[in-house]
């Protein structure tokens, strides 16, 4: 079973119960440190060492995602991104690439709420996706894909434990963010422990994940979460969840097109959108969180709300369906 602890990535708790397959083959667990957290793969395999050998080309790949998302890692796309000055360009990877699409999406979608960019300016960086080139309208730009990167990872590592026929999985990056493929053999789902952003969380309710995906926002650590719309640490409600089937989401991608000089759609990234919605409906206020949910039918929410002053333990846990 995942195990929260302190330590983990500043967030409500998504950790996933104990499996038990009673029959066929065994279950492996892989893990791999990345973007400040512990990302793991649980895959039903036959055979232990193939399934390591495609975790391992997974995290591979996680590395290589982090080495160009990271604005802490000095040559990444990301850290070349904010060091542009006004009028320049920088070419990007196809992952960046997509990343930054997604985040103006997202930022038009929550009216502001999720902005990888904190207010800096996300909207005078021009995306050239046919050449994976980025230029700068203005300067002071500074972009951080901490609340979108992760899922986006996500999504990868199933792309490739899929091509290599690795399909009853569950990846999640950070206790925070979850894609579920295909079940052990003989359940509905992968059980999942929910629990609230505190150092020892409790279980507050499970979930039966197949073919979807989840993600927790929270403030384990105090006021970490800023609003960007007023650049004030968001204090609305201490944690929010979303869940939603992977192809919730389709549309959203037919919507924001295509990247490189094929004209390919872009990488179908659900676990990547679950992240923006649970990060905006901390600061959404109940009708906003609605009126997405009306656009994303299947959108499954909750939402914790405080009964006294936050960040009393006091709170209340509202499932919006």
């Amino acid at each position: 079973m995942f195990l929260p602890t302190a330590a983990i990535t500043p967030a409500a708790t998504l950790a996933a119960a104990p499996h038990t397959v009673p029959c066929g083959p065994p279950l492996h667990r892989f893990g791999h440190q990345a973007m400040a957290a512990l990302f793991e793969i649980l895959c039903v395999h036959e055979d232990e060492s193939y399934a390591r050998q495609a975790s391992n080309q997974a995290f591979d790949l996680l590395d290589r995602i982090e080495g160009e998302l990271s604005r802490f890692v000095e040559n990444s796309d990301i850290a070349r991104i904010n060091n542009l000055p006004v009028g320049a360009t920088v070419r990007v990877s196809r992952g960046t690439m997509e990343c930054l699409m997604l985040a103006r999406f997202a930022l038009e979608e929550t009216a502001g709420a999720f902005d990888i960019s904190l207010g800096s300016g996300l909207g005078n960086l021009e995306l050239w996706p046919s050449e994976f080139e980025v230029r700068a309208r203005t300067s002071g730009i500074r972009l951080d894909l901490g609340g979108i990167g992760k899922g986006y990872a996500v999504d990868r590592i199933a792309e490739v434990l899929v091509d290599w026929g690795i399909e009853r999985t569950l990846i999640h990056g950070g206790y925070s963010s979850v894609r579920a493929l295909e079940p052990p053999p003989g359940q509905s789902g992968w059980t999942l422990r929910i629990g609230l952003p505190e150092e020892q969380p409790e279980t507050v309710f499970t979930y039966s994940a197949s073919q979807c995906v989840l993600s927790a926002s929270g403030l384990l650590k105090g006021n970490h979460v800023i609003d960007p719309r007023n650049h004030q640490p968001s204090r609305l409600r201490p944690a929010a969840w979303v869940a939603a089937s992977t192809s919730t989401f389709r549309p959203a991608f037919r919507r924001i097109g295509c990247v490189g000089a094929g004209d390919e759609p872009i990488s179908e990234s659900p676990a990547a959108l679950a992240e923006v919605f649970s990060t905006a409906f901390l600061m959404l206020n109940r009708q906003d969180v609605d009126a997405c949910r009306t656009r994303w039918p299947g959108l499954d929410t909750w939402l914790s709300e405080p009964d006294d002053a936050f960040p009393s333990c006091g709170c209340s846990l509202v499932h919006l369906n």
